[in-house]
């Protein structure tokens, strides 16, 4: 079947497909939004969980009603995403438990004298060789799509998972933004000797010279180091600290207007970094290291649309950090809500849909 005959015999009212994301029709040849889930979660330094993100995310899509009142027959888009690598997922697990001993070891002095000292000091440089080929899985993958002129995101997993796609990006943009959403900078050299770990994401991101600048909002939790690299930065990297973002609201200013400042801080060529815990924890509980504070669900939806409005190109994105506990998908719940307006703000921006 072509598209359009895909198109004109579902019914987005209905059931949808219990296989594909959100319920929708499509596949990997029909779709134009593809999504890569990576099952990783390796250097996470406070709760796992998030190696299973792509799924809850997957699982809390089948509820999300497909209209979208802002935007013109935004199902018709075509959206998928392929199962997540298992074997990735399981070399996840693995690495993991060899993380913990390690940081283990060194939140108790990295004791020489344990009979598996050795063995410990020589974990990092294991973990880095493994994330490293993680990373170029997913260079390659990224490349893959966006030769074949696909939109692509990127659910994780850790924060660390797309630096891969970034740099899959630079080949077709020679140059693009940030806009990072989190509670954390993620500016750490090689946080816990892992170089990259997922609180090094972005110092890593901006060793890559297309990428021009790097704006974060929502940031509420970070050590003096990283405040000294933005402060050092020279203007790449734009800070708007939750803190002065509240303290602004409360004294009158409102969201719109700030929203306007975070936008002219971005050139034309945008990618999303967003990290789920750059919201308030009540709406990601089980997120790896959630923080109080943060951005409301709305809040977010509104800066993102205004982004989009005002001419910014969305290039790409990633939704990363998002974990669930056994008794609750509200954090997948609230990642496919997020999910899909992404997917369908970037096709707007694109020229794929159109506002109403």
């Amino acid at each position: 079947m072509t598209k359009k005959q895909i198109i004109a015999a579902y019914d987005p009212n209905g059931v949808g497909n219990p296989d594909h994301i959100f319920g929708l029709p499509f596949d990997e040849k029909n779709c134009e939004v593809i999504l890569i889930p990576v099952p990783w979660e390796v250097t996470v330094s406070y709760n796992a969980g998030t190696v299973e993100g792509a799924n809850e995310v997957f699982n809390a899509s089948l509820q999300v009603d497909l209209f979208d009142p802002s935007i013109k027959d935004a199902w018709q888009l075509g959206i998928f995403m392929p199962e997540g690598d298992q074997d990735i997922a399981d070399t996840s697990y693995v690495l993991r438990e060899e993380v913990e001993s390690y940081i283990t070891w060194l939140e108790e002095g990295e004791d020489k004298e344990r009979k598996d000292a050795a063995y410990l000091a020589k974990i990092p440089a294991k973990i880095n060789k493994e994330c490293k080929k993680l990373n170029d899985y997913v260079e390659k993958t990224a490349l893959a799509h966006l030769k074949k002129d696909k939109l692509v995101g990127l659910v994780g997993g850790d924060h660390s998972t797309p630096l891969g796609f970034m740099k899959a990006l630079a080949t077709k943009h020679e140059k693009f933004a940030i806009l990072q959403i989190d509670a954390h900078c993620d500016l750490r050299d090689a946080y816990e000797d892992f170089e990259f770990s997922h609180a090094s994401i972005m110092h890593n991101a901006l060793k890559m010279k297309h990428i021009e600048k790097l704006v974060q909002v929502g940031i509420r939790d970070y050590c003096e180091e990283e405040y000294a690299y933005i402060q050092d930065s020279k203007g790449r990297v734009k800070t708007f600290f939750d803190k002065n973002i509240k303290n602004q609201r409360y004294e009158g200013k409102t969201w719109s207007v700030i929203c306007d400042e975070i936008i002219a801080e971005l050139p034309e060529n945008v990618y999303i970094s967003f990290d789920i815990d750059g919201l308030d924890p009540k709406l990601c509980p089980n997120t790896g290291t959630p923080v109080p504070g943060g951005l409301e669900f709305d809040e977010i939806i509104y800066l993102l649309t205004s982004l989009v409005g005002k001419g910014k190109k969305i290039v790409g994105f990633d939704l990363v950090e998002i974990a669930s506990d056994d008794h609750t998908e509200w954090d997948g719940n609230v990642g496919a809500r997020l999910l899909y307006k992404l997917c369908n703000l970037m096709a707007v921006s694109n020229g794929k849909l159109k506002f109403n």
